[in-house]
């Protein structure tokens, strides 16, 4: 099997190192109008006409609500023993707050007693872009409330769940919740507004500072964090526009979270991408986003190289060689990984670190049974290489979860990409490992007889 490691690979990661997989609720669940769920604002986008790839939708997706067992005996054959998956929160509350439905509750209830029966260990992302369309009426995170009513939903799920999940994701992605969201019009729910980005943007940072409030409030017995998505970014070459061009990048890409996140402050080019941000948001606001975390994840898929451009509205034109690039046309570049998570360590500290999500969408052709997925595998390698060299270099880098254990919806790009180890005929809902799967788990094995 192509792309083994030495053992002295597999020395430098830490003993208790996890291997994992990474999904989210709309992107496999479907059931989208069973058992009392509500409408989600992913709902409404991916039915509106022109929004999707093809129209596609997240009504069906990969049935993991009916499905989930059988998915979780695949986990278990292929090794793996870390899941992380995201709950919506309209199953829970179709409203956005008020009244539980019970049905959802059992839903979660069932998967997660599933997982731990098949030895995996779950982690929860409570917000993974499936905002109840109910508060998306009301303003949904332009509206300062949905912070609160996040508060809730993110207590209830600490009570109910936290004597099994002993990990807890507050956001998935914020940036792409605010500018994919409210700005581009990418993703649900489609806005094209300024002011409303820097908004949504706030207001999801206080909910996450709320929510770890609420986890500490209880006292439970594990961890609460946040994953951001973050790009390394870099210079064209050393001469002073393009340096600046790179800095404002990275404040737009990576500071705008990190720093209010670990610093309590806004980065002060971040008006310069923004506007002013003075009248967003109340005084005690960046001591509540800043509260402490017990780790940081990080999506990571590619990196930018950049250079100065007057003729971009900031000033930035992207000149990253795309002579190796994945279906999504990000480029490849896994050392890059390294450098992110030593920037990430020699800025913020030496939090605890986990890649929440790394993956790679190629062409995949299904052929006599079987999916030859060699890029991907490449892909992968390159990054695990990566991990070790940080770790080497005193990264407290503490597990992986691979995006995404099985081709599933792919947002706006429907179900014409595909990310997952595992290869779904959306025709007959078959689950069958690729190549790269069978090769993760080889490693998997290899880091467990190692340690």
């Amino acid at each position: 099997m192509s792309r083994q490691f030495s053992d002295e690979f597999y020395r430098t990661l830490p003993k208790d190192f996890l291997w994992g997989v990474a999904s989210a609720a709309y992107q496999i669940e479907g059931a989208v109008n069973e058992d009392g769920r509500g409408q989600s604002i992913w709902d409404v986008f991916s039915h509106t006409k022109g929004k999707t790839f093809g129209g596609d939708t997240g009504d069906l997706a990969c049935d993991h609500y009916h499905r989930y067992p059988e998915d979780f005996r695949m986990m278990k054959q292929l090794g793996l023993k870390n899941y992380r998956l995201s709950i919506a929160w309209p199953r829970l509350l179709p409203e956005g707050h008020g009244t539980v439905n019970q049905k959802g509750l059992d839903f979660y209830d069932r998967l997660i007693e599933e997982l731990l029966e098949n030895g995996i260990d779950p982690s929860v992302t409570l917000y993974h872009w499936d905002l109840p369309n109910a508060l998306q009426e009301k303003g949904g995170w332009a509206n300062r409330d949905t912070a609160y009513r996040f508060e809730d939903y993110a207590g209830l799920i600490y009570r109910h769940f936290g004597d099994r999940v002993k990990r807890f994701i507050t956001h998935n992605e914020p940036w792409c919740t605010a500018v994919l969201g409210h700005f581009i019009g990418e993703h649900a729910p489609g806005l094209h507004d300024e002011k409303l980005t820097a908004l949504a943007a706030h207001h999801v940072l206080v909910s996450h500072g709320l929510a770890v409030q609420a986890y500490r409030d209880l006292n439970l017995d594990g961890e609460v964090g946040i994953t951001l998505n973050l790009n390394p970014v870099y210079a064209a070459s050393h001469h002073d526009k393009d340096n600046f061009a790179a800095n404002i990048q990275d404040v737009f890409s990576n500071r705008w979270f990190l720093d209010p996140i670990f610093k309590g402050q806004y980065p002060a080019e971040l008006e310069q991408v923004v506007g002013s941000l003075k009248e967003l948001h109340q005084a005690e606001d960046l001591a509540i986003i800043s509260r402490p975390i017990d780790f940081l994840g990080i999506n990571f898929y590619s990196y930018s190289i950049v250079e100065y451009d007057d003729g971009s509205p900031l000033h930035v034109k992207n000149v990253t060689p795309k002579d190796r690039v994945t279906d999504m046309g990000w480029p490849v570049l896994g050392s890059s990984l390294t450098d992110l998570l030593m920037r990430l360590k020699n800025d913020y500290g030496s939090l605890p670190l986990y890649i929440t999500e790394n993956g790679a969408a190629y062409v995949d052709v299904l052929e006599d049974g079987k999916v030859h997925d060699p890029d991907r595998i490449d892909y992968l390698a390159d990054h695990f290489e990566a991990m070790a060299e940080a770790i080497r270099r005193g990264v407290d880098l503490r597990g992986y979860y691979l995006w995404t254990f099985m081709d599933n919806f792919e947002w706006a790009y429907g179900y014409s990409k595909r990310f997952g180890i595992v290869y779904t005929d959306y025709a007959t809902q078959q689950r069958i490992p690729k190549d790269s799967a069978l090769w993760y788990a080889d490693v998997i094995s290899r880091a467990a007889n190692k340690m």
